[in-house]
């Protein structure tokens, strides 16, 4: 008995935590999120701290620049199965122009998923420089990340141009944010485009190769983290050779035109709640409806037993009025010198008593 109380107390013990977070998680949509985001950040964290040592391994072997892919592909098998997240692509062939500058939007950080699906080899992620001094900071820097210094220009520019001449040269890849921050909404829509990218590729002569990601605001979204399928759409590749700084602007457009339009055309379409009824509404009658003219226009004077107004003279009318009007005024005055000179029924005279005879007072 004791054997088997050894055995079953410390499983106990251990489910005890499980049964609880289970009961708090079912219970709250809130404890769900939470639940799930801090499930997603545990594997984001172990593949990191795994891949500090993959990185270290691999850079000293001489393929630095494959590390992204394998931290990227582990990430996606173990944090996609766990979270119940699939990424379906299309065009993926298009991966494999090298070298490119891989552009993509940017919604929340779900998207490192998405890029862990996506990455291919010899590519490299171009990020700020606060990054170099976080907990990701000596991984990125071991698989050859470029970090940009956004509050320095010249300093900017530099490490642009560096980058270019690095990427002709090792035949790599750089995946980038165009619009420079992350922006999740319900309809499907993309912040304007940052052109630094657009002068990296200009300047080195390489082709740009837009990567579209559906609006997952059905899935993930702030306090909702669910499952499902995200699509992910590759465009060709644009080619920047004989294009000039003044073609930047036409550049940029162009291409940002093209991924609205593709994230548009890969969206779930997300429903909207119909509103709620108003209570019952005043009908009108069909004859009304059709000819309101009708329900305006006086009654027919033809039918049995209509009324009829008689014939008269406008000008008798109107010498009737004034002779009625004069004689209502001499006896309103009459009347009120006589109320002046009595008192009234309760007392002095008061303005009520005044006010009730110029108004007709019964007696």
């Amino acid at each position: 008995m004791s054997f088997l109380l050894s055995i079953f107390k410390p499983i106990a013990y251990i489910s005890l935590p499980v049964i609880l977070v289970r009961t708090a998680v079912s219970s709250s949509p809130m404890g769900l999120y939470y639940f799930r985001r801090g499930l997603y950040l545990g594997c984001m964290t172990a593949i990191a701290t795994w891949g500090i040592v993959v990185a270290a391994t691999m850079s000293a072997t001489g393929y630095r620049y494959d590390v992204n892919w394998v931290i990227a592909r582990a990430f996606y098998a173990v944090a996609g199965t766990v979270m119940g997240i699939k990424v379906e692509v299309e065009g993926e062939e298009h991966m494999l122009t090298k070298p490119a500058v891989l552009l993509s939007n940017h919604q929340s950080m779900l998207d490192i998923l998405f890029v862990g699906r996506m990455m291919p080899k010899r590519t490299s992620i171009m990020a700020k420089k606060s990054l170099q001094y976080t907990p990701l900071g000596p991984f990125m820097s071991m698989s050859g990340a470029v970090f940009i210094d956004r509050g320095n220009n010249a300093r900017a520019v530099r490490s642009l141009e560096a980058a270019g001449q690095l990427m002709k040269d090792r035949k790599i890849s750089l995946w980038m944010y165009p619009e420079g921050t992350r922006h999740l909404s319900k309809e499907p829509d993309m912040l304007p485009f940052k052109k630094g990218a657009f002068h990296l590729a200009l300047q080195s002569g390489i082709p740009i190769v837009p990567i579209v990601t559906e609006n997952y605001w059905r899935i993930y979204r702030d306090g909702f983290f669910g499952t499902g399928v995200i699509k992910i759409r590759v465009l060709p590749p644009i080619p920047t050779e004989g294009l000039t700084v003044n073609d930047v602007p036409a550049l940029t457009e162009r291409i940002r035109d093209q991924m609205l339009d593709a994230l548009h055309d890969i969206s779930v379409k997300v429903e909207v709640p119909a509103e709620e009824p108003r209570g019952p509404q005043p009908t009108i009658p069909n004859e009304i409806q059709s000819d309101p003219s009708t329900f305006l226009s006086s009654p027919n004077t033809e039918d049995e037993g209509a009324f009829s107004p008689p014939d008269v003279n406008p000008e008798e009318i109107l010498e009737a009025t004034r002779t009625s009007s004069v004689a209502s005024i001499s006896s309103s005055d009459s009347n009120h010198r006589e109320q002046r000179s009595e008192p009234s029924e309760n007392g002095a005279e008061t303005e009520e008593d005044e006010g009730m005879v110029l108004v007709g007072r019964p007696t």
